[in-house]
């Protein structure tokens, strides 16, 4: 099967670094040319917890989607999401694009709506594919951060992964916390 791009959204508000770091080396084990958008702490949206960390990766898989859905439910899985003694969400993983694909596909709604709604999918989208264009509207993801007009709070925030910076200190500074 040919390599497809995708794009995943991550989020976590338990314990948000280390879940999101195992999050990052299971996908690492089955996807391949994983770069990450900065990562970003945020308001809850639509329920009551405690601050979440956010990111977009883009990746390239040989994996139908109803594989790379699957294998992504087990990493969340793994890390608590599912458990009845879990204490807020550990790890939220989500396909926001595979390819090009543009309705419903195995269950799935895509691209994800979230993307346009919500700025901790959106702005980090912006960031790291700002020429890529969502396959529903037909815009760039810089052009659509620009133009929207949500109402979110969400800043930048340090974060490693593999001893590398997935958010440059440049943009921490130019959007401190509030």
């Amino acid at each position: 099967m040919p390599l497809t791009t995708v794009y995943l959204g991550l989020g976590s508000n338990f314990d948000r670094e280390r879940h999101l770091l195992a999050g990052l080396e299971a996908l690492d084990g089955f996807l391949e040319d994983i770069h990450c958008s900065p990562v970003f702490e945020s308001e809850p949206v639509g329920i009551r917890s405690g601050p979440f960390y956010n990111f977009v990766i883009v990746a390239r898989t040989d994996l139908p989607l109803s594989e790379l859905s699957l294998r992504l439910k087990h990493i969340e899985a793994d890390n608590g999401r599912y458990a009845p003694e879990r204490k807020g969400l550990p790890l939220d993983i989500d396909v926001l694009l595979y390819g090009d694909l543009h309705g419903e596909f195995d269950g799935l709604t895509l691209p994800r709506a979230e993307v346009l709604k919500n700025a901790f999918v959106l702005w980090p989208l912006a960031l790291l594919a700002p020429e890529v264009k969502h396959p529903g509207v037909k815009r760039t993801f810089a052009d659509l951060w620009v133009e929207a007009h949500i109402g979110q709070k969400l800043w930048p925030v340090a974060f490693q992964w593999r001893g590398v910076d997935l958010t440059p200190a440049a943009l921490i500074e130019a959007h401190p916390a509030a």
